[in-house]
């Protein structure tokens, strides 16, 4: 089965193109980041008639994310769920055939000691307290989505440019490892040791085909859900064409539990 992660930057745009990489790739389950749609715009997509179960958190214009799954979502929690107020759509998890599948968009924190980057560092700590209250490092666990953060200097094209920024700074890392101490794993990385294989290129300054990009769409799994992944891939070919998202897919094949 393929479980795989995408910020499709706005689903109004790029229906087309997600309806078509879903019939290509079948997948069995599909998590999107950044849909930019109310509850109706995107109920309208219809993805049922493409044989599928839907969950998500919707929000219009801005963030949005969403569980697409071939079987029934079961438990499925809309948003971290803490009582604080916050009208951002960042989180959507649901059990998908004994798998645990927590969708989450982070903030991207706009630029380092802004409010904006205070808040994703805010977000990430509860999103830590999430895991610990309502998950389990011993069950079968994938973390997917659009985390805006690189973990690891091989991930990002100019590490010493980027660890100034949001999106590679120190402290964002360090709140990453934090949740991946908690018992998670870099699912891309069992197979993948490469450098300069990246999930997101700036539209800007010919970002793609100069491949200055960063490795910031993850899927994290617990240990016992790592020991069924038999392999990954970034789908870069999605990023070429007409109007792609500034995204890739990635795509982790998971063996029969």
């Amino acid at each position: 089965m393929l479980l795989a992660t995408w910020n499709v930057n706005s689903i109004r745009a790029r229906k087309d193109r997600a309806v078509a990489w879903i019939q290509r790739h079948q997948p069995a389950i599909l998590c999107l980041q950044e849909l930019k749609a109310d509850q109706e715009t995107f109920d309208a997509m219809m993805f049922e008639d493409l044989g599928y179960y839907v969950a998500a958190n919707c929000q219009k214009t801005y963030n949005g994310v969403a569980i697409l799954s071939k079987s029934p979502l079961e438990d499925v929690d809309i948003g971290l769920g803490d009582g604080e107020e916050d009208p951002q759509a960042r989180l959507v998890a649901a059990t998908v055939d004994g798998i645990r599948v927590v969708n989450v968009y982070v903030p991207n924190g706009q630029s380092v000691g802004s409010e904006k980057f205070a808040y994703k560092l805010r977000w990430l700590e509860r999103l830590q307290r999430y895991l610990e209250t309502r998950c389990d490092p011993t069950q079968q666990l994938a973390v997917c989505g659009d985390f805006n953060i690189a973990p690891e200097a091989r991930d990002v094209h100019d590490p010493d440019f980027w660890e100034k920024e949001t999106l590679f700074h120190p402290d964002v890392r360090e709140a990453l490892q934090r949740l991946m101490r908690w018992g998670l794993v870099d699912a891309f990385r069992l197979h993948n040791d490469a450098a300069g294989v990246y999930s997101w290129w700036d539209y800007r300054m010919l970002g793609f085909p100069k491949n200055r990009g960063l490795r910031i769409d993850l899927i994290l799994t617990t240990p016992s859900l790592a020991d069924r992944i038999q392999g990954s891939f970034i789908d870069r070919e999605e990023r070429k064409g007409k109007l792609p998202s500034d995204h890739a897919p990635v795509v982790v094949q998971i063996a029969p539990g």
